[in-house]
């Protein structure tokens, strides 16, 4: 991998020096975050024997594209680490990983094909993002085709993952990861709607083995997705916008999926001064299906896979981040969110959220009633400043209020504050996206 940089490095300088012996396109690139952030009670409740925790990290990424022709080569190289973890005469260690590396070729005016590992990130990341929030993101090996004329787009492709190259068989047992997947989407505007489309399948490899782990049976267990990830409309200074998205064949288990996700909300833009400042306020709802307890032979979870999740459902990830709310009771979100920008580089936004469970987490009791659901209220305040157009300070305070009925579905009982705060440095020279992990 160093000696990866130190080429890396010394093309740049020899494109410096010497630019008219090159006759092709070399790019490089970079960005760093870093983020403090105080956990008392981030991405799961802390428990009363457990104290708040503290810690700076950071993410430094290295990017590089070559362009020649109709053929982009680009890579991407990242060191993710927390402050500390590393001792300060160690020379090497684990942290430096490949994000990206793929070969884009043009096939003509309109088509593009582009081979290998690829951020697969999609309309508003709910269900296919690149989590950028995470510092260490995600990406996937995939071949995916791209025809584009005007604003109709049409995106198809797909992946098969191995764990090495063997000589035989063709068992794959690195966890939650699919064996294979193919993915088609399309988008398109329809007078004044955005719309978008979107169909996803993906296998994964189940295994059945006795005792001694001597291997019975095994196969490859599929699960689609179909969506409209996308339908939005806006009217003068109102924005309309909704997604919905079903999902059915098999779980990983072998159970069949019957299960849904869908929201809707309304934006209005309640003023636009000369000077640059706005306000804007947002309303809507999330409802994502769940299990119920009495049980079902059919999985009603809808699973919300390679989303961005920090995005929704409140900041400090209580719901799906990390594996946390998956083949649960679901969840209903109604939140409310408002934006003020004092001007084109510094804003301030409040977002609140009312949490309730879809599905029944309880049996009847014995009155026949069906207990509550009210799992708590969320309520986030950010701020974001551009210091310049190399660097952003962000920022933000998190506050979950509980109630009797979530701290039940805990496996111990839960300190009385939950909160959560950040505060992050965002280096990105040449990139439009000043902000990250935060919805307008």
């Amino acid at each position: 991998m160093m000696k990866w940089l130190v080429a890396l490095c010394g093309s740049a300088a020899m494109l410096l020096l010497f630019p008219n012996l090159v006759f092709a396109q070399f790019n490089i690139d970079g960005q760093m975050l870093i983020r403090s952030e105080f956990r008392n009670g981030y991405n799961r409740p802390l428990a009363e024997n457990q104290d708040p925790a503290g810690f700076i990290a950071h993410r430094a990424r290295l990017q590089a594209g070559y362009t020649k022709d109709q053929f982009t080569f680009f890579m991407s190289i990242q060191d993710i680490r927390t402050w500390g973890s590393s001792s300060q005469a160690n020379l090497s260690d684990d942290f430096l990983s490949v994000h990206e590396a793929y070969g884009e070729v043009a096939l003509g005016e309109h088509w593009k094909m582009k081979l290998g590992r690829q951020e697969l990130n999609y309309d508003n990341a709910r269900f296919l993002g690149n989590l950028d929030w995470a510092l260490q993101a995600r990406s996937h090996d995939f071949a995916l085709m791209r025809y584009e004329k005007e604003k109709a787009k049409l995106h198809f492709g797909g992946g098969f993952n191995q764990e090495n190259q063997r000589l035989s068989g063709n068992l794959y047992t690195l966890p939650n990861q699919y064996r294979n997947a193919q993915l088609v989407r399309f988008e398109n505007v329809l007078g004044k709607v955005d719309y978008s489309l979107l169909f996803w399948n993906e296998g994964r490899q189940w295994i059945q083995r006795d005792a001694n782990g001597n291997i019975l049976a095994d196969g490859i267990r599929y699960r689609q997705t179909l969506g409209i990830p996308t339908l939005r409309s806006t009217l003068k200074n109102t924005t309309l916008s909704a997604y919905f998205y079903y999902q059915f064949g098999e779980d990983p288990v072998g159970r069949s999926v019957s299960a849904f996700n869908t929201s809707a909300q309304i934006s209005q833009l309640l003023f636009n001064s000369e000077e640059g400042r706005k306000w804007r306020a947002t309303a809507g709802f999330e409802l994502i299906s769940g299990n119920d307890v009495n049980g079902s032979a059919t999985n009603r979870a809808y699973s919300l896979q390679y989303g961005t999740n920090h995005l929704f459902n409140g900041y400090m990830d209580w719901f799906y981040v990390a594996n946390a709310w998956e083949n649960s009771v679901g969840l209903k979100d109604f939140y409310l969110r408002s934006r003020y920008e004092f001007n084109p580089k510094f804003w301030v936004q409040t977002d609140f959220h009312q949490f309730s469970a879809y599905a029944n987490h309880q049996p009847f009791n014995s009155s026949n009633l069906v207990p509550g659901k009210n799992l708590g209220s969320e309520l986030d305040f950010t701020f974001g400043w551009i210091l310049n157009e190399s660097v952003s300070l962000q920022g933000g305070f998190h506050q979950f209020f509980f109630t009797e009925t979530l701290e039940s579905l805990q496996p111990s009982l839960i300190q009385n504050q939950q909160n959560w705060a950040y505060l992050m440095f965002v280096f990105r020279p040449t990139s439009k996206a000043k902000f990250i992990g935060v919805l307008q």
